[in-house]
């Protein structure tokens, strides 16, 4: 998407290579302010109880109907661990303890970051929150791969199964490559 407008003053934006830049960036015409245009960070929790994850299915698009790890966009004046938090908070109303960084996704097609927490529930109690319909703690076998959201999802959950049973937690960091059919398949629109 193209910034069309200054988020300073108002004015019209043209995309130019400022000086000592090699990169077109949105300039405004008026007050000169470059409007940077950065990547979106996606915040996310695999969370384990008594060898079972917990998984949400989603109400809204993108893939409504689907299940997920509860994820979403960090908000501005929170750190990754507190907006994975937040996220778990709001779609499976669920506490934590143990929460400890897993992996960090990039999926540059999408302009898109995702820091992956793994934790384990503080109790039992969760249900659905406002985003989500059902909550479900499902056995590693049991896990519905075929109806889950995102790829990025499905690389997480792979890796932390794998590592699941060896008990062997490591932090990695990896790119998504995300092809067109996938892009179709999974209903993005760029």
């Amino acid at each position: 998407m193209n910034i069309k407008f200054c988020n300073q003053c108002g004015h019209e934006v043209k995309y130019q290579v400022p000086e000592g830049d090699d990169k077109p960036r949105a300039i405004c015409q008026s007050c000169y302010t470059i409007q940077y245009e950065n990547p979106k960070i996606v915040n996310a929790c695999i969370i384990e109880h008594q060898g079972k994850i917990l998984l949400g299915k989603r109400t809204i698009e993108p893939r409504k109907g689907y299940w997920n790890v509860p994820a979403g966009f960090m908000e501005n004046g929170e750190s990754t661990r507190n907006g994975a938090t937040r996220e778990v908070k709001e779609e499976l109303l669920a506490d934590l303890k143990n929460i400890t960084l897993f992996g960090v996704y990039n999926i540059i097609q999408r302009n898109q970051v995702h820091v992956y927490f793994r934790a384990e529930l503080a109790h039992e109690n969760y249900g659905p929150g406002a985003e989500t319909s059902e909550v479900k703690l499902f056995a590693p076998e049991e896990i519905p791969w075929d109806q889950l959201a995102f790829p990025v999802g499905i690389t997480a959950l792979k890796r932390y199964i794998k590592e699941m049973q060896t008990g062997d937690f490591t932090i990695k960091e990896e790119d998504i490559i995300i092809d067109y059919e996938m892009l179709k398949q999974y209903n993005f629109n760029s």
